[in-house]
């Protein structure tokens, strides 16, 4: 069996509106007015932006290293509803919380750990993604916190320390879990912290904050231990505890902080995407490598993308709906 370093080197009422793909004529031919723009801008981090070949292709040119790709959800939202809504992505691969809320980001493009160096990089920084927003806007969406949690690391570790193992125990669990709560803490301080930011630059802005969907199933026995295409050399028990411990608390820290604002609301992208796990057939978010061995790295294809978008674009249009 190939190193864990090795392998790595491998990776080269809206609702009802949503279900029908949220056609533009049916909210345009009501009324001239819904003719207006509306200001939208997305915020985030890689599970907004897109980044991975199964998201789409990179359509910033010249690039500047935040890899935003024409099927992520918020272009497919652009899309479906670019005569109602005018888009301000600037959405960021590998962005914290921090970098939206007030600190300027180097992004890093394809240049990681295991593949061949970015021919772009480095990239120049770009602003804290907060300076988009305008006192004119009505919309933001935000997608963000993984990285500040630290899943990326978490997820490096618990690759390296299942090698070997056969598929079992919980070594990740063991070395790790002691650290997450302090993480996850920091996550809900940052967050209430960006939420305050948001409002106050955008003060009549209604903000979405976009949670992050199903990774791992509540049935593990799905998922093939050394299967590159899914976990690779994670445990099935540090699978569960990851899922359990990790992904869905942050969910309900992300749901939490946007609860305890009047001007943000939660979308909850989990419940929706249960049966879409990397483990399973029908999956909407890829494992390691996806399925043409391309880098992926556990990040939404466009299918789940799409169905992000159908869920953004329900709570979308209840937040422009007059009142």
């Amino acid at each position: 069996m190939a190193s864990f370093r090795t392998r790595l080197a491998l990776m080269g009422s809206a609702s009802a509106l949503a279900a029908g793909a949220l056609a533009p004529v049916q909210l345009v031919g009501a009324q001239p007015a819904a003719a207006a723009s509306y200001d939208w801008v997305a915020l985030g981090d890689s599970y907004t932006a897109g980044v991975i070949p199964a998201a789409g292709d990179v359509f910033e040119i010249p690039r500047d290293g935040c890899e935003r790709t024409d099927l992520s959800y918020p272009q497919a939202i652009d899309r479906d509803l670019s005569s109602l809504i005018e888009l301000t992505n600037v959405s960021c691969g590998a962005a914290t919380i921090e970098d939206i809320t007030f600190r300027a980001q180097a992004p890093i493009g394809r240049n990681l750990p295991g593949l061949p160096e970015d021919p772009d990089y480095p990239f120049p920084s770009v602003p804290p993604q907060s300076e988009a927003v305008k006192p004119g806007t009505d919309v933001i969406t935000v997608g963000v916190g993984g990285n500040t949690l630290g899943f990326d690391e978490i997820l490096r570790k618990c690759l390296e320390l299942g090698q070997g193992s056969g598929g079992v125990g919980t070594p990740c669990k063991d070395d790790l879990a002691d650290n997450i709560p302090g993480k996850l803490t920091k996550v809900g301080k940052d967050y209430d912290e960006m939420l305050a930011k948001l409002h106050e630059k955008g003060p009549h802005a209604k903000i979405l904050a976009v949670g992050y969907p199903t990774i791992i199933p509540k049935d593990t026995s799905k998922c093939r231990y050394n299967d590159i295409h899914q976990f690779f050399s994670i445990t099935q028990g540090d699978l569960d505890w990851l899922r359990q411990d990790v992904l869905e608390p942050l969910n309900k820290t992300i749901e939490k902080s946007a609860d305890a604002r009047d001007s943000a609301t939660f979308v909850n992208l989990y419940d929706s995407t249960e049966k879409h796990s990397v483990c399973d057939a029908g999956k909407w978010v890829e494992g390691i490598l996806d399925s043409d061995d391309r880098p992926a790295f556990v990040h939404p294809n466009a299918k789940g993308h799409r169905n992000a978008a159908d869920h953004v674009t329900s709570a979308i249009l209840n937040a422009i709906a007059p009142s």
